[in-house]
């Protein structure tokens, strides 16, 4: 695995612009070409990690993975664990966006406290962020808030599809 972060070299206390001062999370998306929700969440040659706000986002990571699935349905050797690295990777994410992701790994991610969301069809990162950013600024779904803590409780279950 390989992660590159952008690390802000603003004074402490220094909010960015393009973020604002509104409620912060951190998104991460599956992604082949780190433009695209465009991968199965152990397929994925990356995963880029946005915060995002009602009044922006901004790329604040992008990590890289070596083992990947073929997305073919044949199983890792059992001593190949991909899964692991990939949910340990998303540390501190509140919502995961992919293609597709298997019921035991969807199991695991949950149990991180990160919230999978299921596109239907390959899309524009930017397009994705947009999306959120408008349900943050409105009255964000159920499964949004209990994703972001507005509301406490425990992160909801696998939401099986984001239109």
């Amino acid at each position: 695995m390989r992660r590159l972060r952008l690390v802000d070299t603003q004074p402490p206390g220094h909010v960015p612009a393009v973020i604002g001062t509104g409620t912060t999370m951190k998104v991460a998306f599956a992604t082949q070409d780190l433009k695209t929700v465009d991968a199965h969440f152990a397929g994925a040659r990356h995963f880029a990690v946005y915060d995002v706000t009602p009044e922006g986002h901004r790329l604040v990571e992008a990590i890289g993975f070596d083992a990947t699935s073929g997305e073919d349905g044949v199983h890792a050797d059992a001593n190949d664990d991909r899964i692991t690295p990939r949910v340990d990777a998303l540390d501190g994410c509140a919502l995961l966006f992919v293609l597709a992701i298997g019921g035991p790994a969807a199991a695991r991610v949950v149990a991180h406290k990160i919230h999978p969301v299921k596109l239907p069809r390959p899309e524009s990162i930017p397009d994705v962020l947009d999306r959120v950013q408008t349900m943050l600024k409105g009255s964000p779904p159920p499964w949004l808030r209990k994703a972001i803590g507005q509301h406490g409780g425990d992160r909801p279950a696998f939401n099986p599809d984001f239109e």
